[in-house]
């Protein structure tokens, strides 16, 4: 990642180190098969929400002391995320991605701006444990069972455990099975979902997902991006995820935001006018190379030095869904 992040974020994901001795007695081709590889094109178009507001960052700075320099990670940022919409952040390394995700989770402060979560401040919904977070290291407790380590907010906000919240999660992660094995026993990709259904055991209103998959190897990665989908389908939570994937930032989103080289401006807004649900298949269908092929070039342009004056960008006319790119 571009940027730092702690493998937790109290009190909704409890953090003491990443688990597990690197074992995995049970591999990724033992779990159950993505069910999304079928009718992707037979489900509307996707939503953008409910034109409610549920994330907003207005005028955001953030600087970082470094040595005897300041470093700028963001510079005067705009981004808002309404309710019921998934939107995914691109940008190259360094631009300040996982501060966007980190104010918005509490854990910065911006130097100058305004932060707001429903309207309110994240540490308001922090302490509220209306915030799900879940970090490229799934930091599960190596002692406990999965069962108990999705069970850990409940602890921590000091309410009595469902254990019908979490067999339900369970279920709908693929983990049912595993339900009284510890982290070392399970392959990466089915540890990573267990981090998941944590960050959505309480029933949060936001879900934040900083690389979630960046550590996985990309036959797991595409697997769990098609069980991502499938899961926000069903469950429809706020959420935002930082990626470094093009691919996985199409399939997913309901809108794609192109952050700038450091410091991060918002480049480039995609709506991702694609079908729901979706499977497989569309990531080799024309519409979808043709998104993918267009914010990939932002991203190497922006690399090259040419993206700096660019906000706004508009795409050129390359077949269907640049049509419908707004």
């Amino acid at each position: 990642m571009g940027e730092s992040a702690p493998a937790s974020i109290p009190p909704t994901v409890p953090g003491t180190g990443t688990g597990g001795d690197g074992r995995a007695a049970v591999s990724e081709q033992q779990e159950p098969a993505a069910v999304l590889d079928g009718e992707e094109r037979s489900g509307p178009a996707a939503v953008a929400g409910s034109g409610q507001t549920a994330l907003e960052l207005r005028g955001v700075t953030k600087h970082f002391p470094l040595r005897r320099r300041t470093t700028v990670a963001l510079d005067n940022l705009d981004l808002t995320v309404e309710e019921g919409e998934f939107v995914s952040l691109l940008g190259p390394s360094g631009c300040g991605k996982s501060t966007v995700l980190r104010l918005l989770a509490g854990l910065e402060e911006p130097t100058s701006g305004e932060v707001s979560v429903h309207g309110r401040t994240p540490a308001a919904l922090v302490g509220e444990h209306r915030l799900g977070v879940a970090f490229q290291q799934h930091a599960l407790l190596p002692w406990a069972s999965i069962t108990d380590n999705v069970a850990l907010p409940f602890r921590a906000a000091g309410r009595p455990v469902d254990h019908a919240r979490i067999a339900d999660l369970l279920r709908l992660t693929g983990l049912a099975d595993f339900a009284d094995a510890r982290p070392r026993q399970l392959s990466g990709g089915m540890c990573q979902r267990a981090a998941i259904a944590r960050a959505l055991v309480l029933d949060p209103d936001v879900l934040l997902l900083d690389e979630p998959f960046g550590a996985l190897d990309a036959v797991t990665r595409r697997r769990l991006n098609l069980e991502l989908a499938r899961i926000w389908s069903e469950q429809r939570i706020t959420t935002l995820l930082v990626t470094h994937d093009v691919e996985e930032a199409v399939l997913l989103a309901d809108r794609v935001v192109v952050l700038t080289g450091r410091p991060g401006r918002v480049r480039h807004e995609e709506r991702i006018d694609l079908p729901r649900p979706r499977g497989g298949r569309l990531t080799r269908e024309a519409e979808f190379r043709d998104v993918v092929d267009w914010l990939t070039t932002l991203l190497d342009d922006d690399l090259a030095g040419g993206g700096a004056d660019t906000d706004g960008t508009a795409r050129p006319d390359r077949g269907p869904l640049s049509r419908r790119a707004r």
